[in-house]
């Protein structure tokens, strides 16, 4: 079982580890990928800081459920 999403995580592993699946559950709480995802400085921004600096909304509700699609 792959280790669980927490703060730390990269939005990159998100979407690599989960796909499509990941990348909705990004946008619906908040963050953009955009188209292709190109923006390499966002790839490897950590959960938290996308929520900090209000790029992601409700880090503990996506935690959640990121964490029940494993």
């Amino acid at each position: 079982m792959p280790d669980a999403f927490g703060p730390d995580t990269k939005v990159v592993e998100v979407v690599s580890r989960l796909g499509d699946r990941g990348r909705d559950l990004l946008r619906r709480h908040g963050y953009e990928l955009g188209e292709g995802f190109v923006d390499v400085l966002s790839q490897y921004q950590t959960l938290e800081h996308a929520y900090r600096t209000e790029r992601l909304r409700d880090i503990k509700g996506l935690l959640s459920e990121l964490n029940s699609t494993q």
